[in-house]
């Protein structure tokens, strides 16, 4: 059996075949580029997404870091953030206010220091900062979302507002409480008063024959009418009569209160101006009663100034003292002594006075009418820049609205007559205290 013979490879099979390997690797790679090629289209547009996404989400936070900064900056309480270790990193701008210190000298330093710095260090509720507020200091833990522990925040409110309602609140309950007691005390001594006149006249008229005795019987009546204003005076405190509620041009009313205050202002150098809102060219009230009140804050002003200044009367419309009620509010300053501040939260008690003439009655008329008017009665005083009393009152548009009280002291009628306006500047001239 004969074997048959094997072709030889020659040179060209070989390069055939090693051109067909290098076609089919091409082919190869041609698809593996193309599928690289896709692939990195793929991602590019993944990143493109991903870096929007992160674009919008660092927007966002921008725009919600922005919105808590602003809203940390408006808010009326100072805010103080501290490390663990006390030292204070952030301060909103009302703590620079009420700590009365440059943000420099508060971001970096404890707080320790700023409030000593501050003089705000004390333990007496309510702390006072350097401009005269009244503030609360408190302070917290802060802690993270897991529980661990941030540093702490100090929170510096402005109680002003609410302390002086706080002694609204109490001086409304001391007055109340004096009248109710004065009250009874006038009506008391009303009774004998009436008997020791009855008997003093019938003295004066038996000593016809002893003009020295009869002297001491008119003595005697004088002392008794003046203990009669005085009781009288008593009893418009403890319950005034502003039953006669009316419109009044608020002007002619305030001329009317200077020219009762004219026989202090002529022998003042006292220089008078009067400024009224063409806007608010009436006022609801009882005539007689606030010609009383405006009175005693002009003699207060004018004995305020023994060297001479400005005594300025005003009145303007507010923003409502009541839901639907429009306000009106009545000032009177003047550019005297001032109060001090330690007599201020007294100055409308009854027998309060500053001055050794006055009965300390003067003001405390004043209040009990402007609380019988339903309104308010607020002061601010510098010590040697004077004072300004201011009277808000709500404008009312009906009589029903002002309440009515009975009074033995008090003549009826919308206004008084000249005899009664003159023995009211008599009176009020008496009681007025400083």
């Amino acid at each position: 059996m004969n074997a048959h013979p094997v072709p030889a490879i020659t040179d060209s099979d070989l390069l055939h075949e090693a051109f067909r390997s290098f076609d089919d690797a091409a082919a190869t790679l041609q698809q593996s580029y193309q599928t690289l090629t896709s692939r990195l289209e793929q991602l590019d547009v993944e990143l493109a997404d991903r870096n929007e996404a992160l674009r919008q989400n660092l927007c966002a936070n921008e725009q919600l870091r922005e919105h808590l900064t602003a809203i940390v900056e408006s808010l009326s309480t100072g805010l103080l953030v501290m490390d663990e270790a006390g030292i204070i990193t952030r301060c909103n701008q009302a703590g620079t206010q009420l700590l009365g210190l440059a943000h420099e000298q508060i971001v970096g330093h404890s707080l320790a220091v700023c409030l000593k710095e501050a003089r705000l260090d004390g333990d007496v509720y309510p702390l006072t900062t350097q401009q005269g507020a009244a503030v609360s200091l408190s302070q917290r833990a802060l802690q993270t979302s897991d529980g661990r522990h941030a540093g702490s925040l100090a929170l510096i409110q402005d109680v002003t507002a609410v302390r002086e309602l706080e002694d609204r609140l109490q001086r409304r309950n001391r007055l109340a409480a004096m009248g109710e007691m004065v009250g009874r005390i006038a009506h008391e001594i009303r009774n004998p008063l009436g008997s020791i006149e009855l008997f003093a006249s019938m003295l004066h008229r038996d000593l016809n024959d002893a003009p020295g005795l009869r002297r001491y019987a008119e003595h005697i009546s004088s002392s008794v009418h003046m203990m009669n204003r005085l009781l009288t005076n008593l009893l418009v405190y403890t319950k005034p009569d502003c039953s006669h509620g009316a419109r009044h041009e608020t002007e002619a009313l305030m001329l009317d209160a200077l020219t009762l205050a004219a026989h202090a202002v002529a022998g003042a150098r006292v220089d008078i101006r009067l400024d009224v809102d063409p806007l608010a060219p009436h006022i609801w009230c009882d005539a007689g009663q606030m010609k009383q009140v405006l009175l005693n804050l002009i003699l207060n002003g004018i004995h305020a100034m023994p060297d001479g200044g400005t005594l300025t009367l005003s009145a303007r419309l507010t923003a409502e003292p009541a839901p639907g009620v429009p306000g009106m509010c009545l000032s009177v300053s003047d550019t005297g002594v001032g109060i001090p501040a330690a007599q201020r939260s007294r100055i409308f008690d009854p027998f309060f006075t500053t001055r050794d003439e006055g009965t300390g009655l003067g003001l405390a008329i004043v209040h009990a009418i402007v609380e019988g008017h339903r309104g308010r009665i607020d002061v601010d005083s510098v010590e040697g820049r004077g004072t300004t009393f201011s009277i808000a009152l709500p404008n009312h548009q009906e009589p029903s609205r002002v309440p009515i009280r009975e009074s033995p002291a008090m003549a009826s009628g919308d206004e008084y007559s000249a005899a009664e306006m003159l023995d009211e500047r008599l009176l009020v001239e008496e009681e007025t205290s400083a």
